[in-house]
């Protein structure tokens, strides 16, 4: 649309009329008439100036409102202005790509609204943004056209997209490449000929990504660099695409080279408490080895943390690089350039709704006065990440002079009061629910609640329960919990009450320990139609005891988030003795290891692997009755498999054939899962998880029962709070083993 600029001055007002007498703003309605006058700087009273005038006609178009400007006079010596406004955008509409569902995110992406005021300038921008999003998903040849449908006072904008075809990589073509493998180079590149089974999640289906191939070639050319091949060149890649059928062929020349061997490392440059000796004993590339471009980058990062933890924030590091081509050698040289010390002049919080500032600022391992570190900077990160409250986290430093910055804490709340359920169906206890009504964050204070409960066929389970992680924001904690059990078992029922306190210290930063305490009263009804004689286990019949425990604890919590950690390690271990009061007698060491390995900055790909172990031991100082031994099964242990369904056992027929199994427990116990999750769909925040679990269980070796377990979840972070879809399949189960196919919970962390 051409925009249209009118100034209609009569030339009887110029002789008659020397002075402004009025001035008219007719047509306005995002401004109001005073903001107008401030714009146009033209009052009543002015000399009549046409320059002026004109000059207040760019302003005016320069707000962004307008499509057409006409000015006028009066016979008695009056300005008017008459504006016409551009159209408001009523209505957004796409075919042929997106859901109607998704339809809002991928507008707002190419930076258009309902409500914007309609700029054709600005929708072919919009325009070319969708095309190119369209063509980094292997559309070749895209064609978006854009219709204005006029509504009343406003427009619509429909956006037509043929998609054309995607391009797919049929080879790629390392001309020169002798001392690299193919694959290693293939593997570093966006573009890449399509795997086996290329359609699988995880991947490359061989569709070219276009906006990528100007960058191909220094990702092969980094594929030499860490390989010490320092002479190494690769040329811009050549594709060649057939119209036809849509596919398409790489070229890349690659002048080799000979790999270069380290000679010495230096670092040039006085900063004030660095030891350069001690830095220099940490780095990956030293004098010896051949030269790798991946370990001087890591080496560059330690060397810059360290720097920067000494209050150096703005620390630059330069490194040099002096190849003797002769000898096929390099000296490395690391130059810092430290800047002046930076201190922190204030920490600013934003996105936080809820949670009160200082909830937050607890966490973070930086105050106004302090020098700058950027270790205390990730680990405050870190440390948010873990509460569960925020589903995002970024602190930034915000440059005020060569000696002082501002954090800017920016946080993205999450739902941590909810409704949470959970539930599913297995042959023996069939259809299960369970529920709670909590909150991890009451009131933003950072105090943990939950009421809950679950019920089955056999089992029916309440609590209440509290815990304040930062008791007056000191590094101490204290929780307490009450609760009821009731849970059938094949030949008897278990009926429990009873209540706990715990107190908890922040010992470091990743290290918490804790003091608990433990009472319940316990019954054991007997299945009296059992074909058991229960008394072997129990000693008598029916089985009422005592149980009071204390027991001490350390945990250690290095991974960056609550839900689902892409780094770190958890490492725990509790010691508890049964028997200062109470019935039962015995000892109880339980150990538990999980390390997280996001790969998405090697791979380009958001995968994270996961190992997690859990071991528990019993020993006997009097009395371990039946329900307190140990049992495998559902989630947390061998999943495929019922809960508390794996333990030692023994196996009976009875006169009419049919077989039976009663369970004895066990005093030693060890489960260990590796898992494997992707993501399946990140604008529904949900992933796809594969397992394998491996349980133990015995009463005199750990390895009596084994139990293994495979299958897939779907990890959903809903906004109800996480889901865990479990479909777990038991591997090689006997006659009498309780299997179960399908559990989910909601609440719990991945």
């Amino acid at each position: 649309m051409n925009k249209l600029f009118t100034l209609s001055i009569g030339l009887s007002s110029i002789l008659l009329s020397q002075n402004i007498t009025s001035i008219e703003y007719n047509g306005l309605l995002h401004l109001s008439k005073d903001m107008a006058t401030e714009i146009s700087d033209i009052h009543v009273g002015d000399t009549f100036d046409i320059n002026k005038i004109d000059e207040s006609i760019k302003k005016f178009y320069s707000q962004g409102y307008f499509s057409d400007i006409i000015v006028s006079t009066t016979q008695n010596g009056g300005l008017v202005y008459q504006f016409k406004e551009k159209s408001v955008i009523s209505k957004l509409q796409m075919e042929g790509y997106s859901s109607e569902e998704e339809q809002e995110g991928v507008f707002t992406a190419i930076g258009l609204r309902k409500g914007d005021l309609y700029d054709a300038v600005k929708v072919e921008k919009a325009k070319k943004r969708l095309i190119k999003q369209i063509e980094s998903e292997g559309y070749y040849d895209t064609v978006v056209e854009v219709n204005v449908v006029p509504k009343d006072e406003s427009i619509a904008l429909e956006f037509e997209v043929n998609k054309g075809e995607k391009i797919y990589i049929e080879n790629i073509d390392f001309s020169g490449a002798k001392k690299i493998d193919k694959d290693d180079l293939e593997s570093a590149l966006a573009n890449q000929e399509e795997d086996f089974m290329g359609w699988l999640p995880g991947l490359n289906s061989g569709v070219a990504h276009i906006e990528h191939l100007a960058y191909d070639g220094f990702r092969a050319k980094d594929v030499y660099m860490q390989k010490g091949y320092l002479d190494a060149t690769v040329s811009d890649p050549l594709m060649r695409i057939d119209n036809g059928s849509y596919k398409a062929n790489i070229t890349y020349k690659i002048h080799e080279g000979e790999p270069y061997v380290i000679n010495s490392v230096n670092i040039i440059g006085d900063v004030d408490g660095l030891d350069i000796s001690n830095v220099k004993s940490n780095f990956k590339a030293v004098g010896g080895k051949r030269f790798n471009i991946n370990k001087l980058r890591k080496d560059m990062e330690y060397l810059k943390e360290s720097v920067a933890d000494l209050g150096y924030a703005n620390v630059k590091i330069r490194p040099d690089f002096k190849q003797n081509k002769n000898n096929h050698t390099v000296d490395v040289q690391y130059r810092i350039f430290p800047g002046k010390v930076v201190t922190i002049n204030d920490v600013i919080i934003s996105g936080n709704h809820t949670t009160k500032d200082r909830v937050i600022r607890r966490d973070i391992y930086l105050a106004p006065g302090d020098r700058f570190s950027l270790t205390d900077l990730k680990d405050s990160k870190k440390a948010l990440g873990r509460r569960g409250y925020f589903e995002k986290v970024s602190i930034e430093q915000e440059k005020i002079d060569d000696t002082h910055s501002n954090l800017l804490v920016k946080v993205k709340e999450t739902a941590t009061g909810s409704i949470q359920a959970g539930g599913g169906y297995g042959s023996y206890q069939g259809a299960m629910v369970s529920a709670s009504v909590s909150d991890r964050n009451i009131f933003g204070s950072g105090i943990n609640s939950a009421i809950s409960f679950d019920i089955s066929k056999i089992s029916v389970n309440y609590s209440l329960s509290f815990n304040n992680p930062r008791v007056w924001d000191s590094d101490y904690s204290l929780g307490a919990n009450i609760y009821q059990n009731e849970y059938e078992y094949s030949t008897y029922t278990q009926k429990s009450m009873g209540a706990g306190v715990n107190i908890g210290k922040q010992l470091t930063r990743n290290l918490y320990g804790s003091l608990n305490y433990n009472y319940s009263k316990n019954k054991t009804v007997v299945d009296d139609n059992s074909t058991f004689q229960t008394y072997s286990i129990f000693g008598q019949e029916d089985l009422n005891y005592a149980k009071s425990t204390f027991s001490v604890g350390l945990n250690y919590d290095s991974t960056d988030d609550f839900y689902v950690p892409r780094e770190g390690i958890i490492l725990g271990g509790s010691l508890g003795y049964t028997g200062v009061g109470g019935d039962e007698k015995f000892l109880e060491g339980a150990f538990k290891f999980g390390v997280y390995y996001g790969l998405e900055d090697i791979l380009d790909y958001d995968l994270i692997l996961r190992y997690k172990l859990r071991a528990t031991a019993l020993k006997d100082q009097g009395q371990i009755s039946l329900p307190e031994k140990l049992f495998m099964g559902g989630i947390g242990s061998v999943r495929g498999f019922e809960p508390y369904s794996i333990s030692p056992h023994i196996d009976s027929v009875d006169e009419e054939g049919r077989e039976s199994r009663k369970y004895l427990g066990g005093t030693k116990s060890v489960v260990n899962s590796v898992e494997a999750s992707i993501p399946l769909s990140k604008a529904a925040k949900m992933r796809l998880t594969f397992f394998y679990d491996y349980g133990m269980v015995g009463r005199d070796r750990v390895d009596e029962i084994t139990r293994k377990g495979y299958g897939a979840s779907i990890e959903w972070y809903s906004p109800m709070g996480p889901i865990n879809l479990v479909f777990g399949r038991a591997i090689d189960p006997d006659g009498l083993d309780r299997t179960s196919n399908f559990e989910f919970t909601m609440g719990r962390k991945f």
